[in-house]
């Protein structure tokens, strides 16, 4: 038996037009950008990584993962728009020999570690697999592989929704708010991290175990 796990898709394919600036991505969130954030919280789940990004968001990340863990997705001068199942594609068909995938969007900073890990395990129970806190269904989300042809063929902004309704979704109760909160909207940026109990330091319980982490 196989003991790969599922690879941990994070997505940050905004264009630059959509980006803006300041736009939540690049905003700083105690002592790194959000992006940077959700991925310093992906790597700490153990599961292996990928980031499916642009051109400009991934010298941002250069820091923290390699190119060879990173997916490229056509710049703005490009004429089609990066929408959010072209980049989970992207991210499957880049992972095509993993047991299966679990998508975090990029601008989730708060979610935790081990709720990445408890939705990855929760693939045994079927082929999708969703994180739910006080009965809100959220993400991330993870697919098995026998779901591989239908991800690599999604192409629109509506993303994964279809596959969660025509297959049977096992869904894992997690005390961890950051699953229901997304900061897309700059507007609501404070508010949501004040509604997740998050200092401006951005000090979560589960960061003092990692080593070195959160000082840069």
């Amino acid at each position: 038996m196989s003991s790969a796990r599922p690879v941990l898709i994070v997505l940050a394919a905004w264009s630059a037009e959509r980006l803006g600036q300041g736009h939540t991505l690049t905003r700083a969130l105690g002592p790194r950008a959000v992006l940077l954030t959700t991925l310093r919280h992906a790597q700490a789940s153990g599961l292996p990584v990928l980031l499916v990004t642009t051109p400009e968001l991934g010298g941002e990340a250069r820091g923290i993962l390699g190119w060879g863990d990173m997916v490229i997705v056509p710049g703005q001068n490009q004429q089609r728009t990066i929408s959010e199942g072209y980049a989970i594609a992207m991210g499957v068909s880049a992972r095509s020999n993993a047991p299966g995938w679990v998508l975090l969007p990029g601008d989730m900073p708060l979610v935790q570690p081990s709720t990445m890990q408890a939705v990855a395990d929760g693939l045994s129970h079927g082929p999708v697999c969703l994180a739910q806190h006080e009965g809100r269904d959220g993400r991330p989300v993870a697919f098995s592989a026998e779901l591989y042809s239908d991800l690599i063929r999604l192409d629109s902004d509506e993303g994964t929704r279809r596959l969660q309704m025509r297959y049977p979704a096992h869904r894992v109760g997690v005390d961890d708010p950051g699953v229901l909160l997304d900061l897309d909207e700059i507007d609501d940026f404070d508010l949501l991290r004040r509604s997740a109990g998050v200092p401006d330091n951005l000090t979560m319980p589960w960061q003092s175990d990692l080593p070195g982490s959160y000082k840069s």
